[in-house]
């Protein structure tokens, strides 16, 4: 076996979806950059220090593991697990805003989703093995980035021309369109990931 190759063990990835679910996962991340200064407000900073320990811990803890998990199926897994998680933050701070549990359950979050950022990096170079995808791929990833920024900037824009300056609550109110967002990119991530018919 090819030591750069991620093993397929029977599955595929159906490109078109695939590089639908990065540009949507990008323009989620675009969307999403300028809330956690207003969200990890109540949280101390020593928390930072803390995480970061934790994170680089639970990084090389997943590094050690590549032998078995450099799979499609794990790659699948993993990826449906850290958009899962933060579908479960969104959900939260929609109905728990603005306290200092919800700024440490999404801190947290974020950590649990950072801490596979180098796995699945890797596991997508390998598995699309393939020069014009990955252009493609790290194409849409850009353009799903910048259309996420300017789109948060317009939703900013038009609730103070409705009188809405309050940081909170146009944080909060960007939270119904992150919503929407990540159930299309799981929509998306489900559609791109399947046995394989050969």
């Amino acid at each position: 076996m090819d030591s750069r190759a991620i093993r397929s063990e029977g599955w595929r990835i159906a490109p078109r979806y695939y590089i639908g679910y990065k540009l949507f996962n990008s323009l989620f991340l675009g969307l999403s950059v300028g809330t956690i200064f207003v969200i990890y407000k109540p949280l101390d900073p020593s928390v930072y220090s803390l995480g970061g320990i934790v994170l680089a811990l639970a990084m090389l803890a997943i590094a050690q593991l590549y032998g078995r998990i450099m799979t499609l199926p794990w790659f699948f897994r993993i990826s449906l697990l850290v958009e899962l998680v933060v579908l479960g933050m969104v959900l939260w701070f929609l109905t728990n805003p603005y306290t200092w549990l919800t700024a440490m359950l999404v801190y947290a979050g974020y950590q649990v989703t950072f801490s596979f950022g180098s796995y699945l990096v890797r596991a997508e170079t390998l598995a699309l093995d393939d020069d014009e995808l990955l252009r493609r791929v790290d194409s849409a990833k850009q353009i799903g980035y910048l259309i996420g920024m300017a789109l948060s900037w317009t939703v900013y824009k038009i609730l103070e021309h409705y009188g809405i300056t309050d940081s909170q609550t146009k944080v909060y109110e960007l939270h119904w369109l992150l919503l929407g967002t990540e159930l299309v990119i799981l929509s998306l991530l489900l559609k791109s990931f399947g046995r394989s018919n050969t």
